[in-house]
């Protein structure tokens, strides 16, 4: 019989799981008892692929089982999750009835709907919850997610703020979950301006050939152009919400604003409330990588400055540039304004990296080739639902890049440099930036 590849993976997978029967079963087998532990084996064999993941045990799918997923915001984010990794939509929740029955109609029949994101996570057959709203209800959600029993999807930025972040961290661990934030750049796809993977710029930085400490500047001349489009406006006026929309729930945690529509759906990213203008959209997609590239997967820059004019207290603004430093003394550099045409992606005490995969460094691509390769990671999300292993991009690392994109914005906000403890996640004798760690929320929201 000739296989797919997606059959083969999943015999493959199952012929595994016997063998991990078997072996038990193995174990358990006096040698007195070999007739009957070879009857009990192939009983094993023989019923595998139909044994329901509830009779397995908690945290154990059965190959043969379709995953089945729940999304919560179906907006234009959030219908782009429907169709990913090919599990199956069993349920959408959304604020704005248009969009529930449009997706709804578009799934065809069987999902069920839902405006109360905790009536979705409570569903016994969603085994993932995505979760694709604003940022400022992804901590909660994700939270109540994992208290629920479900893995989760989340889209990026993580959460809105670093005490969120850290929430949910300790969520996904007491409740035992799998986590994987919706930004890719550190396993797969040409990375921003590099014309390449991120996969030789690891090797190049760990090579040492560029050097350390190293700078890296994020900028449009170095494939990085900020959506400084991200804008909010200072002038809003007080509209009538559309009959669809439940406001007060689209607001959830964050502080009571009088509508208008472009607070919401597109336009959301604007204001502090919800998101952080062009960092908090396109912030981890790009410093995501960075942070792995440098290994700085667990720790955290120990000082943020920024030159940028006064932030408005509720609309997100521009900035000319925002400087991160680690207490090794690497960089990270935003450049909102791309003065230098010469700018170099990387700059190392021996050599450079440009837009293109362009180096002063002769023959590097020969001299890469030689090099061993980062060490693998796990790049499907299924395996990691499937296995029980962390995802590349799990809540731990996530939440390392989304406090560079929270402690940028909070820099942003006051105005003023910042010194951060890594090691308490802190910023040091600053009343002010440590409660915008984690604000309050608008009750009865909590986490």
């Amino acid at each position: 019989m000739a296989f797919t590849s997606e059959q083969e993976k999943e015999w493959l997978l199952e012929i595994k799981i016997i063998n991990q029967h078997i072996i038990s079963t193995m174990k358990k087998t006096t040698s007195n008892s070999r007739r009957s532990f070879l009857r009990n084996a192939a009983t094993i064999a023989a019923g595998i692929s139909i044994v329901p993941r509830h009779v397995l045990g908690k945290g154990f799918l059965a190959p043969s089982d379709q995953l089945t997923k729940g999304i919560i915001g179906v907006g234009g984010m959030g219908r782009g999750h429907i169709p990913y990794a090919g599990t199956r939509v069993v349920a959408i929740c959304d604020v704005d009835q248009r969009h529930l029955s449009e997706v709804a109609k578009s799934i065809g029949g069987g999902v069920k709907t839902f405006s109360d994101h905790r009536e979705l996570v409570s569903l016994p057959e969603v085994d993932i919850v995505h979760i694709a709203t604003p940022p400022h209800w992804h901590g909660i959600m994700a939270v109540d997610a994992a208290k629920a029993g479900k893995d989760i999807w989340c889209e990026k930025p993580m959460t809105r703020t670093i005490g969120e972040g850290k929430r949910v961290v300790e969520a996904v661990k007491q409740y035992g979950r799998m986590f994987r934030l919706n930004t890719w750049f550190r396993f797969e796809d040409n990375f921003y301006g590099m014309n390449t993977t991120v996969k030789p710029i690891k090797k190049l930085v760990d090579s040492g050939l560029l050097g350390w400490p190293l700078t890296v500047t994020v900028s449009k001349t170095t494939g990085f152009d900020w959506k400084f489009y991200w804008v909010g406006k200072t002038n809003l006026e007080t509209q009538t919400v559309p009959a669809e929309l439940d406001y007060d729930r689209w607001l959830g945690p964050a502080p009571y604003k009088p509508y208008n529509a472009h607070r919401v759906h597109q336009t959301f990213r604007g204001y502090w409330d919800y998101d952080g203008g062009g960092l908090g959209d396109m912030g981890q997609h790009y410093l995501d990588p960075i942070q792995y590239f440098l290994g700085k997967d667990h720790t955290s820059p120990v000082l943020v400055e920024v030159d940028a004019e006064q932030q408005h207290p509720d609309a997100c603004g521009t900035f000319r540039k925002i400087t991160y430093t680690y207490e090794d003394g690497c960089k990270i550099i935003l450049d909102g304004e791309a003065k230098d045409p010469n700018a170099a992606y990387i700059e190392g005490p021996k050599g450079k990296l440009f837009n293109g995969f362009k180096s002063d460094i002769p023959n590097l691509k020969e001299k890469l080739a030689m090099m061993p390769d980062p060490a693998p990671q796990v790049t499907n999300f299924l395996d990691s639902v499937k296995y029980r292993t962390p995802f590349a991009l799990n809540e731990k690392n996530g939440f390392k890049s989304c406090t560079l994109i929270n402690m940028g914005k909070i820099a942003l906000q006051l105005g003023r440099t910042l010194h951060f403890d890594p090691a308490h996640e802190i910023f040091i004798n600053d009343t002010e930036a440590n409660y915008l760690i984690h604000p309050p929320m608008r009750g009865p929201w909590t986490i």
